[in-house]
């Protein structure tokens, strides 16, 4: 035979708790009645009851004070609050704390089933719903605790394995993770690492350094050397909450590609500059060994000629070589209004041979910046001697350079021929030379290029807007801030 379910009442004694009883026990439940509060805790404790009535007033108390302290302990149990007489504001009372019932005198036997009734279909409603909330939540997060310790599992495997080295430490310096690459840039095979000191673990000055450097400020980058000649790149990157990782990257090959482009630039420099030098030497000597007659005279200013434009050359290909290969890494503050002035000097008797008129217009407000000051003269006078260069005899050369958006402008602009629209992607190209260069005008086609290699290496931009017939305008763009 099923258990009975059991409702438990807590009234006063009175005809109504007889009634309810009786009612009760006729429809099939099981009832306890409770006369004083730690009766009352006790049979909702133990007793378990599936629904609970409480009079308005309970042993001296207030009955819906004391079911509101229930549900707060047990928020999922039915309480039915009976009054002495109807009244609204109570009824409103009882629901604003969560009972799930009220009744109220003249009290028929049928009040009672059909709101008992109706507080369980509630209560199974909500605790269907609760159950249901329960599983789809625990679900939820079983699945998401899966997927967390999958892609967990994932991202180690990923660390373990990758070629970069990764030490992973706490705010104490102690290691809390280090991959198969560390343990063998470091010799580390077989050691257990984690809580030890990483200054114990790793002896190496350089690493000791960079963890200096890094409890002082922000740190980008430092190189890790070893004795038997390798070289890595290290970089420190704080992690909140945990401490900070250390990522090191083999650039062995890169210090030996570096050493063997500096190699080759000396050698080149050496081994074609100077015979160069040599020969241009020679020729100026001929002329002073006696008078020379028309042909030989032309026949060696035409040889002097070539040699100085080969020299120009060689020196054009090194100055790329050097820019190209990241040598070129000095920095200081300069002054580029400075700068354009000493360039534009330069250039003062070519303007007035070709009767060239110059407009300069330099901002006032131009604020000094980081800056190789022989690359960015080389890359003015490249710009402003292209400029002279391509415009006609009294034509109009514009330099302009002015602040803007943080950002330092400069402008060259010439009334030369112009530069075919197509032609605009190529012009900054080794050995390019636009299709409708004027016949008789020298250049060796790495002008620009090295234009555009000197402004990258200062992280700026630098595009060419022209229209044919009328002319080019090179812009120059240089951040105030690398």
């Amino acid at each position: 035979m099923a258990k009975k379910e059991l409702i438990l009442l807590a009234l006063n004694p009175a005809p109504i708790l007889d009634l309810m009883e009786r009612t009760l026990r006729a429809g099939g439940f099981e009832v306890a009645i409770a006369y004083d509060r730690s009766g009352l805790d006790k049979s909702v404790q133990e007793a378990i009851p599936i629904l609970m009535i409480i009079g308005e007033k309970f042993a001296g108390q207030d009955g819906l004070s004391i079911a509101g302290e229930l549900l707060i302990r047990f928020p999922t149990l039915p309480i039915i609050l009976y009054a002495d007489q109807d009244m609204t504001g109570l009824a409103k009372s009882a629901l604003k704390k969560g009972l799930s019932g009220y009744l109220y005198p003249p009290l028929k036997m049928q009040d009672i089933v059909d709101e008992v009734q109706k507080s369980l279909a509630r209560a199974r409603h909500l605790g269907d719903w609760l159950r249901h909330e329960v599983r789809r939540t625990t679900s939820s997060l079983v699945e998401k605790a899966e997927i967390s310790e999958t892609e967990r599992g994932k991202l180690e495997a990923i660390i373990a394995n990758i070629q970069d080295g990764v030490i992973v430490m706490d705010d104490h310096q102690k290691i809390l993770f280090v991959n198969r690459s560390i343990r063998e840039i470091f010799g580390l095979d077989g050691q257990e690492l984690a809580g030890k000191a990483l200054a114990d673990v790793i002896p190496n000055a350089d690493l000791k350094a960079m963890m200096v450097r890094s409890s002082e400020g922000p740190l980008k980058y430092h190189e890790i050397n070893f004795d038997d000649g390798r070289v890595f790149n290290a970089q420190y990157t704080p992690i909140p909450k945990i401490g900070a990782a250390v990522t090191m990257q083999d650039i062995s090959y890169l210090k030996e590609l570096d050493r063997l482009k500096s190699d080759f630039i000396h050698t080149v420099s050496h081994d074609l500059r100077s015979p160069l030098t040599s020969i241009l030497g020679y020729t100026e000597l001929i002329e002073r060994t006696g008078p020379l007659n028309q042909n030989q005279t032309e026949f060696l200013h035409r040889l002097q000629g070539s040699i100085q434009h080969i020299t120009a050359l060689v020196n054009d290909l090194l100055d790329l070589g050097r820019l190209e290969a990241g040598f070129d890494t000095r920095r200081e503050v300069v002054q580029l209004a400075n700068i354009l002035k000493y360039s534009l000097d330069m250039f003062d008797s070519q303007i007035r041979k070709k009767g060239i008129k110059l407009v300069n217009t330099i901002g006032p407000d131009l604020i000094p910046i980081r800056a190789n000051p022989i690359r960015i003269r080389q890359m003015m006078d490249n710009l402003i001697g292209n400029a002279i260069k391509y415009t006609p005899d009294e034509g109009l050369v514009n330099v302009n350079m002015f602040m803007q958006d943080n950002q330092i402008i400069l402008k060259v602009q010439d009334t030369g021929p112009g530069i075919p629209t197509e032609e605009h992607v190529h012009v900054f190209e080794k050995f390019y030379r636009a299709t409708n260069a004027p016949e008789g005008v020298e250049g060796s086609g790495l002008g620009l290029a090295i234009v555009k290699s000197i402004v990258d290496s200062h992280q700026g931009r630098v595009w060419v807007e022209s229209n044919m017939g009328k002319g080019s305008s090179f812009i120059v763009i240089l951040p105030t801030q690398e």
